[in-house]
């Protein structure tokens, strides 16, 4: 299969979807190793994929996790730079449950990652959701969005 992720006119364009996990007062986010940023788990949708299945398997390829996909949280349309070139994003985020007993729940564990050639590793971080506002997470209004997971669906602009 293909990802959902082109480059066309000097432009790059990028359909992903991410899973939002908060389980026992923390949220699951993911940081490669290299980076200071932490962002939801999750990756670009495969041609015929729905975002579900997507869902399913990007985290069963990273972490090894079954998982529960649950409502459409966040759309997010997102622009910042891809390398030397602009990114357009979309990238809708999910509820999810991971349903694997043997998956940490606390702590931080490691996966490796495999995109455009390149592999590196990416770290995996249960957060406590009250400490969200210390450290640089994308979307950046992630803390906010992340106290109103219950109100529906939010949209947002996301501009570098």
């Amino acid at each position: 299969m293909s990802d959902i992720l082109f480059r066309k006119d000097g432009w790059v364009f990028s359909y992903r979807v991410a899973g939002i996990a908060v389980q026992n007062g923390k949220v699951l986010l993911q940081k490669p190793t290299n980076e200071d940023f932490y962002a939801f788990p999750g990756g670009h949708v495969e041609f015929g994929e729905t975002n579900e299945e997507t869902l399913i398997r990007e985290y069963k390829e990273e972490i090894g996790a079954n998982i529960a996909v649950g409502e459409l949280k966040w759309v997010a349309e997102a622009f910042f730079p891809w390398g030397e070139s602009p990114c357009h994003q979309i990238c809708l985020y999910y509820a999810i449950e991971i349903t694997d007993e043997d998956i940490p729940k606390d702590g931080m564990f490691m996966a490796k990652e495999h995109m455009e050639g390149k592999n590196f590793d990416l770290e995996f971080h249960w957060v406590p959701v009250e400490k969200t506002g210390d450290i640089e997470i994308y979307p950046e209004n992630a803390k906010e969005l992340l106290l109103h997971l219950e109100e529906g669906v939010k949209h947002f602009f996301y501009k570098e």
